[in-house]
């Protein structure tokens, strides 16, 4: 049977996951991740058969070391017998500015092209290019595939992914509207095609990716039509620790105060802002709700910030598509926070006559339909697979034959 390779190379780390995959099932046989690679204590961790080892691994270097080990390991715990049932590998890349609408076979030529915009995407690209390199070093005779956060949004229009700022910016520099969680929108929109039982392109969704990052995307019958992230991931949504949209005069007005560079506010509204900048350094939602719970109003005052920024957008995308079939929570607040998804849809349940289950919503982590029979829009939690579409796709683009079963 033919196995596929789901990675996520990051600087200093190397996450993986091995399917089974036939034309009837996808069955995750492993996962793990290698951390702290090239510093003095990197550790190795991996789930199989219900267990889970961890342990140090000082000989991991670099990624180089942790793809051998991986692949070593994998054979010796019988996980497979041969290298050579693993049909292809498929790799999380952040961004391919312009250059790919799809998912693409990874060689040189293509490494070349996404080097080439690797100042949209400095702190990700090159760490991901480094785990296409491993791959394709330790296994040589495999297809290696690239899955860009950013290639499912580029089916926009200009109207929706263009600034006003000067055009000469654009020609440039490419500056414009890309977005991300790409991987995650795709998998979700065509997996809810899946539960109505409806073809994709007869559809008009609006998924929403809610995690400590968060983004919305307007899916008008079977492509995007406007993201709420943009050039970078600091747009949109109020986030864990990110701003979301903001007036941009606020870096010189702060800079002016209190003398810092505009790289280090910007700095500041990535990682210290959001739920951690209204709570003293808090940024996962539980614990904000848990604040929220016991009477504090910051913490009280940033969720509901949230959940307006949310509904905001929905009530833009349900215009801008000119209405919409059905509204999508994924990703860890959008699958597991009942209050998220019930304080949004409160906000816009009367202008797009939405009625909500509230008992099926107290469900959490599951796939549901939280609308009732009444409702005129559907509203689906639809837990996201980023690794399972990083596989499929694997597979598409790298033509690999599956057996039946």
């Amino acid at each position: 049977m033919s196995k596929i390779m789901a990675v996520n190379a990051g600087s200093s780390s190397l996450k993986f996951q091995l399917l089974e995959m036939t034309k009837t099932s996808e069955v995750v046989l492993t996962e793990g991740i290698f951390e702290k690679i090239g510093q003095p204590e990197p550790i190795f961790t991996i789930k199989y058969d219900g267990k889970k080892d961890s342990k140090f691994v000082p000989e991991v270097r670099n990624h180089a070391d942790s793809v051998a080990m991986l692949l070593k390991v994998l054979v010796e715990k019988g996980i497979v017998k041969d290298l050579n049932e693993i049909k292809g590998v498929g790799h999380r890349i952040l961004h391919c500015g312009e250059k790919y609408s799809d998912s693409v076979i990874m060689n040189e030529e293509s490494i070349a092209v996404v080097e080439s915009v690797n100042d949209l995407g400095p702190l990700h690209n090159p760490a991901n290019l480094t785990g296409v390199r491993a791959f394709m070093k330790a296994l040589p005779d495999v297809v290696n595939v690239g899955v860009f956060d950013t290639s499912f949004h580029l089916t926009m229009p200009d109207e929706a992914y263009m600034y006003a700022c000067p055009y000469e910016w654009y020609e440039k520099y490419r500056v414009r509207k890309y977005g991300f969680h790409g991987t995650s929108h795709k998998y979700v929109a065509y997996r809810t095609a899946e539960i109505l039982g409806k073809p994709l392109e007869e559809l008009r969704i609006i998924t929403c990716h809610i995690g400590n990052g968060a983004s919305l995307a307007a899916i008008k019958y079977g492509k995007v039509v406007d993201t709420s992230m943009g050039l970078t991931p600091l747009d949109g949504l109020v986030m864990g620790t990110r701003s979301g949209t903001l007036d941009p005069a606020v870096i010189q007005f702060i800079s002016n105060h209190e003398g810092f560079t505009s790289n280090r506010i910007v700095d500041i509204l990535n990682k210290k802002s959001g739920f951690y900048g209204f709570t003293g350094g808090h940024s996962d939602a539980r614990e904000v709700r848990a604040l929220q719970a016991e009477g504090d109003y910051k913490a009280d005052l940033i969720l509901r910030m949230q959940e307006k920024s949310i509904a905001d957008y929905i009530g833009q995308y349900f215009v801008y598509m000119g209405g919409v079939d059905v509204i999508v929570f994924t990703a860890g607040i959008g699958e597991k926070s009942p209050e998220c998804r019930l304080h949004v849809i409160d906000r816009i349940k009367e202008a797009l006559q939405i009625e909500i289950d509230e008992k099926v919503n107290e469900i959490k982590g599951e796939e549901l339909e939280i609308s009732t029979p009444n409702s005129k829009v559907k509203v689906l939690v639809v837990p996201t697979n980023e690794e399972l579409m990083i596989a499929r796709d694997c597979i598409r683009v790298g033509k690999i034959e599956l057996e039946e079963k």
